[in-house]
């Protein structure tokens, strides 16, 4: 009998007992563990099938601490964080984007289910929380409808669920859009600031863009929160803004309270460029494209014999127009809903100019995803599972900067841990 089997017996039985003139506090309890465990054994639905035929699953269990992975996606938050963070739970509703997690990972742990319907007390013990919440109500790209529209609103989800842990995660961390920062002169940022305040947890913004690492311009959002009773360590603290802060963030660290200037050493500037990603043998298909490019940006191509440029089509004073860069960087990778969402590669060689759109393979490659992590076989889904995805290699520099001395920190300050010495 599996072991989640064993434990409904028990608690139906146990259930038996406590109905018959117990109080309701002890009802509700056993109610509340039934629900749990019915849960964790009915909500692992069947999902579309990416195809693994030719790589063994990447194996995430073996790190020193634990984290929940909330809006995991394809699972690159999870693999940034390889060997220092495992994910003990994780949950996306997208069903095909739980299908590429689930073809990459050994994934037991990867529930597919709405934020709405999942309960704190149902989740097993972690020391951090991830919460990459949905970017379209704050991102240019989208609504700008704030933190409290439909799909950015979730975030309150993830932070009621948190509200109803037994014992909470020491770290959180959540991850955005730039315009988290900015949207409506800074007011969604505040407010979520001050929920996270009223739940015990001190916080601060960080700004990274991902082309410090890989040659794509993806600059976004990072609010590191620590309980409040734990002491930092100094070497993780500035007292004042950094390369880790623009100007939106220096604007609100000096008004919020109990707010952290977080320090970390720069890395080296990235090696690659644009050149480095692309795959030469696919064909050219959108050279009708080239018509839209403007003047001033066809006379810099004149003037070059070999060159990549990337750009995305947008409205100028009523007229569609492909605008372009030229220094060796993609711009930020979107999904595919939308007639702008396609980022075009316009390759110029040996005088001969042409156009396509990026493959699903070299998106993975600007996110900084191995060429083995497999991806779905339509366009569509492929670009999806990476335009919604966080760099790989921020996730990883963050972990390593920030994350695992925080662990270390919270564990010495509170004896609280919720890794293999302690749960099986």
């Amino acid at each position: 009998m599996k072991k989640e089997q064993k434990f409904f017996t028990f608690y139906w039985l146990f259930g038996k007992i406590v109905n018959k003139g117990t109080s309701h506090s002890l009802v509700s309890k056993y109610n509340d563990m039934i629900y749990c465990i019915q849960y964790h054994v009915e909500r692992k639905p069947m999902l579309p099938q990416v195809e693994n035929d030719f790589h063994e699953k990447i194996d995430l269990s073996t790190a020193p601490w634990t984290m929940h992975e909330f809006f995991a996606g394809s699972g690159l938050v999870a693999y940034g964080l390889k060997g220092l963070v495992r994910p003990v739970w994780s949950n996306d509703i997208s069903d095909k984007k739980a299908a590429v997690y689930r073809a990459n990972f050994k994934s037991k742990h990867f529930y597919l289910d709405d934020i709405k319907n999942i309960k704190g007390e149902c989740l097993p013990c972690a020391d951090m929380s991830w919460a990459s919440f949905p970017c379209q109500d704050l991102s240019l790209a989208g609504s700008l409808g704030g933190i409290d529209a439909e799909r950015s609103g979730l975030v309150w989800e993830w932070l009621r669920i948190l509200n109803e842990m037994p014992q909470r995660p020491s770290i959180l961390l959540i991850e955005n859009v730039a315009g988290l920062l900015s949207a409506n002169q800074g007011k969604n940022y505040t407010k979520l600031h001050y929920a996270l305040l009223e739940l015990g947890y001190k916080s601060g913004a960080i700004l990274v863009d991902a082309k410090q690492f890989v040659p794509q311009s993806r600059p976004r959002v990072f609010i590191i929160a620590v309980k409040k009773e734990i002491e930092i360590p100094p070497e993780l603290v500035d007292t004042q803004a950094n390369w880790l802060h623009n100007k939106n963030t220096v604007n609100l660290g000096k008004v919020l309270p109990n707010w952290i200037w977080w320090k970390a050493e720069k890395p080296s500037n990235r090696k690659n460029d644009i050149s480095d990603i692309i795959d030469f043998s696919i064909p050219y298909d959108k050279d009708h494209v080239l018509e839209l490019i403007p003047q001033r940006h066809k006379e810099k191509l004149d003037g070059l014999d070999n060159v990549i440029a990337t750009g995305y089509r947008r409205t100028r004073n009523g007229k569609q127009c492909l605008e372009l860069r030229f220094d060796g960087v993609a711009g930020c990778l979107r999904t595919p809903e939308g007639g702008s969402s396609k980022q075009f590669l316009i390759v110029k060689r040996d005088g001969e100019l042409h156009a396509r759109v990026l493959s699903p393979r070299e998106a993975a490659r600007l996110m900084g995803a191995p060429d083995h992590f497999v991806l779905p076989e339509t366009y569509n889904d492929g670009y999806k599972a990476m335009g919604d995805a966080v760099v790989l290699p921020v996730v990883k520099f963050i972990g390593e900067a920030i994350i695992a001395k925080l662990l270390e920190a919270a564990y010495y300050e509170t004896q609280e841990y919720c890794g293999k010495r302690l749960y099986s």
